[in-house]
């Protein structure tokens, strides 16, 4: 079951919708492509110093949105992976080997951006549409 989960989450191209909230209720979401699940209950990302980031440091809950268009309503796919945010690093070799990886993949530049490599707990996987099914049967 979790190596589905990590194979779904890992599959690229993709890109996804990270939405969080700060202490005071106020929200953000924003589209990414980076996140990764590096094992069954753990997701690690780059950001830079941005509202997502401030947000996160404020409330390290988020959920990561994946959608996949299908051509009718009902064959679209998706998962919403909740996450709480463990921890980050805006220093240190761990940055450094993350931002030597993104530069490698995705280039210089977007390496440059990336102020804080964080790491999430997956603690709750739903389907895109919850019509009473498993997220197995979603995607």
């Amino acid at each position: 079951m979790a190596s589905k989960l990590m194979d779904y989450f890992n599959k690229q191209p993709r890109i996804g919708l990270l939405s969080t909230a700060n202490n005071e209720g106020l929200v953000d979401a924003a589209v990414f492509g980076s996140p990764m699940m590096v094992d069954e209950k753990t997701v690690v990302m780059g950001l830079g110093k941005n509202r997502t980031f401030a947000y996160l440091q404020a409330n390290p809950n988020a959920v990561y949105t994946i959608v996949e268009e299908g051509k009718t309503f009902e064959e679209w796919k998706g998962l919403r992976v909740y996450l709480r945010m463990k921890e980050y690093a805006t220093s240190g070799e761990g940055l450094d080997n993350y931002r030597k990886q993104v530069a490698v993949a995705a280039g210089e530049d977007a390496a440059a951006m990336i102020h804080a490599m964080v790491t999430f707990e997956v603690t709750e996987v739903r389907p895109l549409i919850d019509m009473g099914q498993s997220w197995e049967k979603s995607v």
